[in-house]
């Protein structure tokens, strides 16, 4: 392929705007590398955004177009980026060997290029098969010129599995975000107040208080919207009698801590109480589970036994909890890395972090439910966020 000059910098200074430091992510690739060898492989060509960000530090919401970090066991990496995101890429990494395509090239042949010039075609090259942004046709075009591509679907997702002091440091940031959005949210629950009035003053005491660009927005209802899952604001009108339900999420530096609260204007229902009571007990046996050495199954057993003796067993049909911390949207957790649920056998350790949601709802009526966002201690755990778990009542 043909040589392209490296732009001029102007004024962007390299690393300025990196989460961490050099020696971090040094340090990261190096045990990446490490999984590769003992994987089998050559070389991965990594396109997941968050293992991106984790091995050098590089954050766009321009990930929408094709970009991949090309990590070799040997040789320095090489980064395949857009034109428009490598000064975005020169502030916040400190890698320098970058190959720059324009919006006039085939990103994928590009790619194949590069491979090609620093004789890497021929390696055993691995590729996260269950990639979100790893489009089928890119995958085909791959393949159709390397030939066997290899699956290194969680190798990196290993290193990422227990996080730092400091990755826990910014995990303890966005925690206090989110609490802030939270309490504003709850404090914006008024009858003939709008979802959107809630979003707004949950989104903006987020932001205020230090958020960036959320992995998922909020999932904020009202009324009997609450009773359908992963429902979202739509200008309803709230009434007496409403029951308001309250997700969301904060980041820092791309590490995200997540929360779930639930809210009554007036008096609920005895069945609502007795569901919200219920998800508090659940709760708390899940939290009570988490030790390290005990499964990843063990809290979701404690949290299920609650509820199947409250005889709400039909109204939970999902894992407990999942993996929390570097997210790019669509999602606010990390779920393919670890959940808590039957059959998951890993064990948990020190610098694990998962977000908690039991909720139960009687779907088209109401949901009750309630989280929190905890890190696994060396003996049990540790919530990051503070406001007060019980039903709101108004």
């Amino acid at each position: 392929m043909q040589k392209t000059a490296l732009p001029d910098l102007g004024r962007v200074v390299p690393g300025a705007e990196s989460a961490f430091s050099e020696a971090e992510y040094q340090q990261r690739i190096e045990r990446a590398r490490q999984l590769l060898t003992q994987a089998g492989l050559d070389l991965m060509v990594i396109t997941s955004p968050e293992n991106i960000f984790y091995l050098t530090g590089q954050q766009t919401p321009g990930y929408y177009t094709f970009q991949t970090l090309v990590l070799p066991v040997e040789g320095d990496p090489v980064f395949v980026i857009r034109q428009l995101e490598y000064f975005n890429f020169i502030s916040n990494t400190f890698i320098r060997d970058a190959a720059i395509y324009s919006d006039g090239d085939n990103p994928v042949n590009f790619l194949l290029a590069v491979l090609k010039a620093r004789g890497w075609s021929n390696s055993r090259i691995g590729i996260d098969k269950r990639g979100w942004f790893l489009p089928i046709a890119v995958y085909e075009a791959l393949q159709s010129e390397l030939g066997t591509i290899y699956d290194a679907a969680g190798v990196i997702e290993q290193l990422r599995a227990m996080k730092s002091a400091s990755e826990l440091e910014k995990m303890a940031h966005a925690a206090r975000y989110v609490d802030a959005g939270m309490l504003a949210g709850r404090q914006a629950i008024a009858a003939g107040a709008t979802e959107n009035d809630l979003v707004s003053a949950m989104m903006g005491a987020a932001i205020a208080a230090g958020s960036e660009y959320m992995g998922m927005e909020p999932l904020v209802s009202s009324g009997p919207r609450t009773g359908v899952p992963h429902g979202t604001w739509r200008r309803r009108r709230i009434v007496d009698g409403d029951p308001i339900f309250l997700e969301m999420a904060a980041t820092h530096d791309r590490y995200h801590a997540a929360l779930m609260r639930s809210a009554w204007l007036g008096k609920p229902p005895a069945v609502a109480l007795e569901m919200e009571k219920t998800c508090q007990e659940a709760l708390q046996a899940a939290l009570d589970a988490i030790r390290p050495g005990a499964t990843c199954e063990a809290p979701h057993l404690a949290c299920q036994k609650v509820i199947d003796r409250a005889g709400y067993t039909d109204n939970f049909k999902k894992r407990t909890g999942y993996s929390i911390g570097i997210s790019f949207a669509p999602d606010w957790g990390e779920g393919a890395i670890l959940s808590l649920y039957s059959g998951i056998t890993t064990e948990l350790q020190p610098g694990m972090t998962f977000h908690i949601p039991p909720a139960l709802r009687i779907y088209g009526e109401f949901t009750v439910g309630v989280s929190e966002t905890i890190v696994v201690t060396e003996t049990g755990y540790r919530a990051l966020g503070s406001v007060e778990r019980p039903l709101y009542l108004l």
